[in-house]
């Protein structure tokens, strides 16, 4: 059984909580007061981008050797028009500097919380994409995805968060200016 911890109880640390025990593995949620210490071998960080230096802060010495997924999408709240890393970077990057012992993945951030709960885009399984540089830490999250009924796809080296990012500002603006669903998004077809 993995051991997961999972900072934020939101609709997506919420989605991926209930994902990772339908799969079979222990989840502890650690809300937004930030209290608590990390159990698991595997940490998502399902909050928003500016939390993610708080969490460095307070709780960086504990994520080292761990596999640390981010599922942040860096937009810039107040225009809802742009991603506020500089051109070429990530949110990702940005986390995996701050914690080098630590194995950084990108995940989630092109998903809705809703079709992580109803494991469907329309009549597709829902597709987690997947970025890093670490090999083993890709497959140890890609296991706990599939085991809870999704489908998971290797989407590259760490530097592809780049890409997620954007794709994720994308269907996030989409939703918002309702031209698609909160329910929907982009899914793949294999």
């Amino acid at each position: 059984m993995t051991n997961v911890t999972i900072f934020g109880s939101g609709n997506m640390g919420s989605a991926i909580a209930n994902l990772f025990t339908a799969g079979g593995a222990k989840v502890q949620q650690i809300g937004s007061d930030g209290v608590g210490t990390v159990t698991g071998e595997v940490v998502v960080l399902a909050v928003p981008y500016p939390a993610l230096q708080q969490i460095v802060a307070s709780h960086g010495d504990q994520l080292a050797g761990k596999v640390v997924v981010d599922i942040s999408n860096p937009l810039d709240f107040s225009t809802f028009d742009s991603l506020v890393v500089p051109d070429g970077s990530s949110a990702t990057a940005e986390l995996a500097a701050a914690l080098p012992s630590a194995k950084v993945l990108k995940a989630f951030n092109t998903n809705f919380a809703a079709t992580l709960a109803s494991k469907k885009i329309g009549d597709l399984t829902t597709t987690v994409l997947i970025a890093g540089d670490d090999e083993s830490a890709k497959h140890a999250l890609a296991s706990l995805v599939t085991a809870g009924g999704l489908e998971a796809i290797d989407a590259g080296s760490l530097k592809r968060a780049h890409e997620l990012e954007a794709l994720g500002f994308l269907q996030l603006t989409l939703a918002a200016s309702e031209k698609i669903d909160w329910t929907g998004g982009f899914g793949v077809i294999r």
